[in-house]
């Protein structure tokens, strides 16, 4: 919750309230002027006991007092510890000054003391809360605020600031975020057609070579990319709920390899102490060419313990998708995926990286039996790799890249006329690599990379696809 700094400082209720505080927490108030609370306030410590400090909390009511003024605060209140070790005012004083300086953990401790002493000191209870919030512990501050929020005895003119910070606080709790992208690129296979110009066919026992028609071979040229995505998280104390949903199309002078692609994602997120695990849906449709070509449903869900070995926490997922292909009905199917993996986050020189290698088995099983090759079984490795650059280095912002190769081989013979009804196998291999340089607060300059090679022993499934693309991605 850290990451708000501009609503954490217009919400430092510490500052400029110490008089009000001062009621608040039952303590005497001795009217008199600056200079005769000054002078009192350097002769507290020639007492044994701990002092009336009553002329600090009229010091700190100032207004205008800065983070040096609360520094010098607190340099006067440390000596006083031994003589006030049982006064709750005297550490809730202490932590309002280690607040206001930035002493966080400090505060912390003092805040606390002055609660366990006196739990119903209502100016501690106001900086405890503020303090819980800085540490990002959200829901136990806004608990804390809702306390005092209901408390009989809230001073009139308090009650506002505190509704203000309360829904603000409330307000972090649900979070909205939409981008837009818009990229140029070039495609040298816009259809994703296979990369051989002519294939083999098995005719009565012979070998014999087609060419395919032009029109089924690699299509290259510039495509304009437009993308509008949406994210929502809503917070609660013991869970999270996390809601994607992505709408993008790609269109170039070949119209016939246009795409349209909706994909929208939900994800039930329960962390702990001991482990955390997430349930997850998700749906996506595509259309190519101006026709729908496919949607696929999918569940599953993600375990991952807390232990930790070299920085790196493993996880286990599994997922099934309902995969329906609207214009050829022998090719729906169901797939399922377990997998196993680590997450990994390492300082480094040259900024933070994270590293999610994972291994996954997958089954894909037909709906209908007439489907050519029947069952599929194989394999997937994934290696996902983000370095976040340090804001002084030259080349700001993010790299990211994708490294992925999945094996699959049917169970039974593809086609009679395809290499005398052999079995298919097909390797997949990518690469992708993306760099986000920041423009400005809410725009980056994006730039893609994106390479694809799929072998088969079959040439009707061999294919090589590369991609760059350039733009700008904004968030709103």
């Amino acid at each position: 919750m850290s990451k708000h700094p501009s609503k954490i400082k217009s919400i430092r209720y510490s500052l400029g309230l110490a008089g009000v505080f001062l009621a608040f927490s039952g303590l005497s108030y001795a009217q008199t002027d600056t200079g005769s609370q000054t002078a009192g306030a350097g002769q507290l410590l020639g007492s044994q006991t701990c002092p009336d400090l009553t002329p600090y909390y009229n010091l700190s009511a100032d207004p205008g007092w800065s983070a040096q003024d609360w520094d010098d605060l607190q340099a006067q209140l440390l000596p006083l510890l031994p003589r006030c070790l049982q006064e709750t005012s005297y550490f809730a004083l202490l932590g309002a000054a280690q607040l206001n300086t930035g002493n966080l953990n400090s505060a912390l401790e003092s805040l606390e003391r002055a609660l366990l002493l006196d739990p119903n000191n209502g100016g501690a209870q106001i900086d405890y809360a503020q303090a819980l919030y800085l540490r990002g512990d959200l829901f136990s501050a806004l608990a804390m605020n809702r306390q005092i929020l209901g408390r009989e005895d809230l001073p009139e003119d308090l009650a506002p600031s505190l509704q203000q910070r309360q829904q603000q606080w409330q307000g972090l709790t649900r979070q909205t975020q939409w981008h837009g992208d818009l990229l140029l690129g070039y495609d040298n296979n816009l259809n994703g057609a296979p990369s051989p110009s002519d294939i083999t066919l098995t005719l009565s026992g012979e070998d014999v070579t087609l060419p395919l028609n032009p029109e089924f071979q690699p299509k290259e040229g510039p495509y304009l990319n437009g993308r509008l995505g949406m994210r929502y998280r809503q917070l609660a104390p013991e869970h999270q709920h996390n809601v994607v949903a992505e709408l993008r199309g790609r269109v170039s002078d070949d119209a016939a390899s246009d795409m349209l692609q909706f994909d929208a994602r939900y994800a039930f997120i329960k962390p702990n102490a001991v482990h955390s695990w997430q349930a997850v849906a998700g749906i996506s449709h595509l259309m190519f060419g101006g026709t729908p070509l496919y949607t696929a449903a999918e569940v599953g869900g993600r375990y991952m313990p807390s232990f930790q070995f070299a920085r790196c926490r493993p996880y286990s997922a599994a997922a099934a998708q309902h995969q329906l292909f609207h214009n050829q009905s022998s090719l729906n199917a169901i797939e399922s995926k377990a997998s196993l993996g680590l997450n990994c986050i390492r300082d480094t020189n040259i900024g933070q990286q994270q590293w999610t290698p994972e291994f996954s088995a997958l089954y894909n099983d037909p709906i209908r039996n007439r489907r050519s090759g029947g069952s599929r079984l194989g394999w997937q490795f994934n290696l996902d790799w983000r370095l976040q650059l340090p804001d002084g280095s030259p080349l700001k912002g993010s790299l990211m890249s994708q490294i992925n190769h999945t094996e699959m081989m049917d169970q039974t013979g593809y086609s009679p006329l395809l290499e005398d009804n052999a079995r298919r196998k097909v390797r997949r291999s990518y690469l992708l690599i993306q760099y986000n340089h920041p423009l400005s607060a809410d725009t980056q300059l994006l730039m893609n990379f994106y390479h694809q090679k799929q072998r088969s022993n079959l040439e009707l499934f061999r294919s090589v696809d590369t991609t760059l693309e350039f733009g700008f991605t904004h968030t709103f």
